[in-house]
């Protein structure tokens, strides 16, 4: 059951915006991540989360997709995210909030995962324009982005493949499908 989960929970950069997400739904996502693991249980992560179309056009407009793609524009017009959560460190909290950026990550997937299992998905974003992003949501001085996940309902096909015989992986699209190539189980276990 995890991994039909996993498995669905791809990276989409494409969306159907008749489909909306409510601050509802976001926030029982969200609140999935209070039971995900913490350093030091200081849980130290606040969520903002957007689903205001204004406001959604914005910060698309701060993020950065698919760099290995160069030949198209993603997500394509008219299939755009409907919801975003920015992923804060509180430096209220912990003023080194450097130190703890794998809970970011556990945090991420968790909320992924959610969004997954309610038929939606989305697309991890570490390349987005922090500043503007602080200042578009009017961020206490205190918060700062580290991640931002951009969600909808998914209307393009994604295709787990295998890594390429010279061993490189990467993703790419081809005949409208985007392909993932995934490195094999032997190639990422360390065994003596």
């Amino acid at each position: 059951m995890l991994k039909d989960l996993l498995l669905s929970s791809r990276s989409y950069r494409s969306f159907d915006e008749s489909v909306k997400i409510t601050n509802e739904m976001l926030a029982t996502w969200v609140d999935h991540t209070r039971y995900a693991p913490s350093s030091i249980n200081l849980q130290m992560l606040k969520f903002y989360t957007v689903t205001d179309a204004s406001l959604c056009q914005r910060m698309l407009a701060n993020t950065r997709w698919a760099g290995k793609i160069k030949d198209m524009k993603l997500p394509p017009e008219g299939h755009a995210p409907v919801a975003y959560v920015v992923i804060c460190a509180d430096k209220g909290v912990v003023p080194t909030a450097e130190t703890f950026e794998k809970d970011v990550g556990i945090c991420a997937q968790t909320i992924m995962l959610a969004a997954s299992e309610d038929g939606f998905g989305g697309c991890m974003l570490g390349s987005f324009t922090s500043d503007a992003v602080k200042e578009l949501l009017e961020l206490d001085e205190n918060l700062v982005p580290k991640l931002v996940l951009a969600l909808g309902k998914p209307d393009e096909r994604v295709e787990l493949v295998g890594e390429a015989p010279d061993g490189s992986v990467t993703y790419y699209r081809e005949g409208g499908i985007h392909h993932v190539q995934k490195r094999k189980l032997e190639n990422i276990l360390i065994q003596k």
